[in-house]
């Protein structure tokens, strides 16, 4: 057997309190290395108020949870002594602002400590990963800020394929772990070869088990599945109740974050599929939304907070992806689909008096709005009902017009129902990042494009994130879109509105927003 034994310091933690640990912490050498890492970076793409790894990359969001009235977020990092996949760790009291904790899973007897959930019990902490070359293993904590982690059992507790004597139904790869009754249960990601021609599709395989660390195979877990594509796969999989029905979000590496929502069958362990969606609305990368974590909210509200890590656009030295703002998913009042808000409040972010406008948009005249300049704020728009053919709002604008990010709303486009003699029609929310930047190693890609269900008489509501290499687009809190992207110019700081064909109403208010480390 290798030996993976990580090169990265190891610490245990103080476990008698909260307090006890932060001064631990304070004098802890892996932390105060992390925070002096978060001086040195001089990097204009780098963003102010969305997470990135304190040294280094990352790559998926893994287990995000709520404990001990605490948001924690876990992600695969790569330190700098050892560049395998370390989960890494956050905590936060608002979703909003991350403390770096140290470390927390390291790989050993696994290579690499790849992609998993947690699940919160009363007294415990549960993660379930992916362990590379030997299979799916768990580990627990139960201290205040959740710094000591123990794996159980002797290795993997389903081990790889690979190890068995003959060929398994299943395969062994990214987990999420729920209880149900006197058993756990976690799904594993993969593929089955039952599309047309024997072509891959995507399932999460069903394991069973009373203590953790003996598991049984029961079977594929979704049913009815007509959302997914030929070719996807069930990565980084995630499985919680939303309102009265439940939702499966997961990552495909062919075309990217997305959810099924469904029946959670327990007499006979089903997920029977009702509706499917995506998070990102294009190719999952460059620049685009990659995999999810989840987790119930602590209301108890029915409503599930997800967060997602972004693919860059551009190369970048010391640092790459980022995670996206999180997310707050809710079922829609019919119960058929999911809405996307944003999760947390930025009000303790806002650094200088917001600017608001209202005007008039005038048909087909470009309006820049005066005094309003900058690349970390969040700008609102509230559209009113108009005939105009399509709104445009720029962003990241330079004076010369070499550089804008667009957002762009088409109302009432799509299917006309003759039989009916009634519209059904609905809105169309496109952000464009084709223009975002003059840089020769900045990777443009083909626009994202939501749509939403909008009254007639509704107006559109953008929430419009921007920080410096990322733009967020929440519409009237039901969808998400989002981009990276990288304006070269130190200018492309203005905004511009035009509403295309007719007059609008609008207001428009803008707020600069702090980062959220120094």
């Amino acid at each position: 057997m290798p030996d993976y034994k990580s090169k990265v310091p190891y610490f245990r933690f103080p476990v008698e309190s909260e307090e006890v640990q932060w001064e631990a912490l304070a004098n802890n050498p892996l932390l105060r290395r992390m925070n002096q890492s978060r001086q040195v970076y001089d990097d204009s793409f780098r963003p102010g108020y969305h997470y990135i790894n304190p040294e280094g990359g990352l790559n998926d969001p893994n287990g995000l949870c709520y404990w001990q009235d605490k948001w924690h977020l876990f992600y695969q990092a790569y330190p700098p002594e050892d560049t395998r996949q370390h989960w890494g760790h956050a905590v936060s009291d608002d979703l909003l602002r991350w403390t770096d904790l140290p470390y927390c899973i390291y790989p050993d007897p696994e290579e690499c400590c790849f992609s998993g959930s947690c699940f919160v019990e009363r007294d415990r902490v549960i993660a379930m990963y992916h362990g590379t070359k030997i299979g799916n293993m768990v580990a627990v904590a139960s201290d205040p800020l959740l710094l000591n982690w123990d794996k159980l059992g002797d290795g993997a507790v389903i081990p790889m394929p690979e190890q068995m004597d003959k060929t398994p139904p299943y395969r062994v790869f990214d987990p999420c772990l729920w209880r149900d009754g006197d058993f756990y249960y976690s799904l594993s990601a993969g593929q089955t070869r039952t599309g047309p021609g024997e072509q891959p599709l995507a399932a999460d395989f069903l394991f069973r088990s009373k203590d953790l660390i003996h598991w049984d195979y029961l079977h594929p877990f979704a049913e009815d599945d007509r959302y997914t594509r030929v070719g996807d796969d069930g990565a980084c999989p995630y499985f919680w109740p939303i309102g009265d029905k439940h939702i499966l979000l997961f990552f495909s590496h062919t075309s990217g974050g997305q959810y099924l929502l469904g029946d959670y069958d327990r007499t006979n362990q089903k997920f029977n599929v009702t509706y499917g969606e995506k998070f990102n609305f294009g190719p999952v990368g460059p620049g685009g939304v990659h995999a999810p974590s989840a987790t119930p909210h602590p209301s108890g509200d029915g409503s599930v907070i997800a967060i997602f890590n972004m693919n860059p656009a551009k190369p970048s030295s010391g640092w790459n992806q980022i995670m996206s703002m999180p997310r707050r998913l809710r079922l829609s009042d019919d119960g058929k689909r999911v809405h996307v808000s944003l999760a947390c409040d930025l009000t303790p972010l806002y650094r200088d008096p917001s600017k608001r406008v209202e005007t008039v948009l005038d048909a087909n005249v470009p309006v820049h709005l005066k005094d309003i300049e900058g690349d970390c704020y969040m700008l609102t728009a509230l559209l009113q009902p108009s005939r105009a053919t399509a709104i445009q709002l720029d962003v990241l604008l330079s004076p010369d017009d070499e550089e804008y990010t667009r957002i762009t709303v088409y109302r009432e486009r799509g299917y006309w129902d003759r039989a009916l003699k009634v519209a059904n029609r609905t809105t169309f929310v496109v952000l464009d990042n084709s223009r975002s930047s003059i840089a020769s190693d900045v990777m443009p890609r083909s626009p994202e494009r939501v749509e939403v269900a909008i009254d007639r008489e509704q107006a559109i509501d953008l929430q419009i994130l921007v920080d410096r290499s990322i733009v967020e687009v929440f519409v009237n809190q039901q969808k998400a879109l989002a981009l990276r992207v990288y304006p070269a110019k130190s200018n492309s700081r203005y905004v511009r509105v035009e509403s295309r064909g007719a007059a609008t109403d609008a207001m428009l208010v803008f707020q600069p927003l702090d980062a959220i480390y120094p």
